[in-house]
C-alpha cells in the first residue's frame, strides 16, 4: 500500500503484509482461536507496521464511522487544555459531530494505546496535541483514512494538517524582550524536558536569541510533576539560594511563575526593577495576583477552534482545502515582572 493512498487500512492489507490469510488475521486481532504464537507474532508486527487498527463496527453503520471526533491531549490537569477543548466544542456544538477525549500523560507508549482504541471505533476525525508521536501512532494515524488535525506545535512536518504556535518562535520573542529590557543575568525554571516537546523547543529558541545579543542562561531548575504554585516558589527559593545575582527568572508555564512572584513579593524584592519574572500561556486564573505575571498567550482557544473548523469542514466535504500548517502569533503581556 502507498505511503500517499487515502484508502483505510483492511484485513487484506494485514494479510498480505504477513503472509497468512484474512481469516487468520481476524482471529488474532480479535484474540480468537487457535493461533501459534509464532503467527500471532507474525500478523500483530505486521498490523502494527501498516497503522491498521480493527473496526469494532464493522457491519453495524453503512457509513462505517460515527459522529465522534477523537480529541488526544496530554493532560487534563493542565489549565491550558480545559480552553483548547472549550474552543473545539464551540464549533462542533454546531454540527452532528462530538468530541470524545483520550489522556495521555505524555507518555508514547499511552498515546498508542489511546490512539488505538480511538481509532477502532472509527471516528469521522482525529485531533491530537503534538506533532511528535511513535512511530507506531504515526502509523495509525496516516493509515485512518480520517482528517488528522495535529495541535499546539507548527515546529515540524503535520501528518495532515496542524494548527498552533511555533514554540521556538515564542522563546525568541520572549529572550528579545528580555535582552530589551537590560536583564544580563538570566535563570531558567521548568519541567524536564524530554517529553515536553514544546517546552524544550521554547527553550531552544530562548537560548539562541540569548546567545545572538551574547547572553547565556547561567543557572537552571528543572522538576517533574505538574505545574503547581507550591513547586514555584520552591524552585525560585532553590535557585536564588546557588547563584543569587540573577536578575531575571523565565518560567516554562505561568502557574510555576506566579509560585516565583509570590515568593519573591514576600521576599520584599524589588520587580522588575531588580529582579523580572515571565512565564508561558497567559492563564486568565492568575489576573488576581497582587502583581501581573509577564506572560506569552498560546493562542489556546483559538487552537482548538480551528482545529474543529477544519475537521468539521473536511467531514462536510472530503475534497475541502486548508493549509497544511495554520501558524498563530502569540503577543507577549509585560504585565508588571517585566520593563519595558
Amino acid at each position: 500500500m502507498a505511503d500517499d493512498d487515502p484508502r483505510p487500512l483492511t484485513l487484506r492489507d494485514v494479510s498480505e503484509a504477513s503472509g497468512v490469510s484474512e481469516m487468520t488475521v481476524s482471529r488474532v486481532l480479535r484474540n480468537r482461536g487457535d493461533v501459534s504464537e509464532t503467527t500471532r507474532a507474525k500478523v500483530l508486527e505486521a498490523a502494527k507496521a501498516l497503522g491498521y487498527v480493527p473496526n469494532k463496527i464493522a457491519g453495524a453503520l453503512a457509513s462505517q464511522r460515527v459522529n465522534l471526533v477523537a480529541v488526544i491531549i496530554p493532560s487534563m490537569r493542565n489549565m491550558v487544555f480545559p480552553e483548547v477543548m472549550a474552543g473545539i466544542s464551540s464549533v462542533l456544538e454546531d454540527t452532528e459531530l462530538q468530541p470524545v477525549v483520550g489522556v495521555t500523560d505524555y507518555e508514547p507508549e499511552k498515546e498508542e494505546r489511546v490512539l488505538y482504541e480511538m481509532l477502532s471505533w472509527r471516528p469521522s476525525g482525529v485531533i491530537i496535541a503534538g506533532i511528535e508521536h511513535s512511530e507506531a501512532s504515526k502509523a495509525m494515524l496516516k493509515a485512518s483514512g480520517i482528517p488528522v488535525v495535529e495541535i499546539m506545535d507548527t515546529d515540524g512536518t503535520p501528518i495532515d494538517t496542524a494548527v498552533g504556535i511555533s514554540h521556538r518562535r515564542a522563546g525568541r520573542e520572549m529572550a528579545k524582550a528580555i535582552l530589551r529590557a537590560g536583564y544580563q543575568k538570566i535563570g531558567f525554571l521548568g519541567t524536564k524536558m524530554p517529553l515536553d516537546y514544546r517546552a524544550r523547543k521554547r527553550f531552544e529558541g530562548f537560548t539562541e536569541a540569548l546567545a545572538k545579543g551574547g547572553i547565556e542562561v547561567i543557572e537552571q531548575e528543572f522538576y517533574s510533576g505538574g505545574s503547581a504554585l507550591a513547586k514555584g516558589r520552591e524552585m525560585t527559593q532553590t535557585i536564588l539560594a546557588r547563584e543569587p545575582e540573577l536578575d531575571f527568572l523565565y518560567y516554562s508555564n505561568d502557574m510555576i511563575g506566579a509560585g516565583g512572584l509570590l515568593y519573591l513579593l514576600e521576599q520584599g524584592r524589588n520587580i522588575p526593577g531588580d529582579i523580572g519574572l515571565a512565564g508561558f500561556n497567559g492563564v486568565e486564573l492568575l489576573q488576581g495576583l497582587p502583581r501581573k505575571l509577564a506572560t506569552m498567550d498560546a493562542c489556546r482557544s483559538e487552537i482548538g477552534r480551528k482545529a474543529a473548523e477544519i475537521i468539521a469542514a473536511r467531514v462536510d466535504n472530503p475534497d475541502a482545502e486548508f493549509e497544511k500548517i495554520i501558524e498563530l502569533s502569540p503577543k507577549i503581556a509585560y504585565g508588571d515582572t517585566l520593563r519595558r
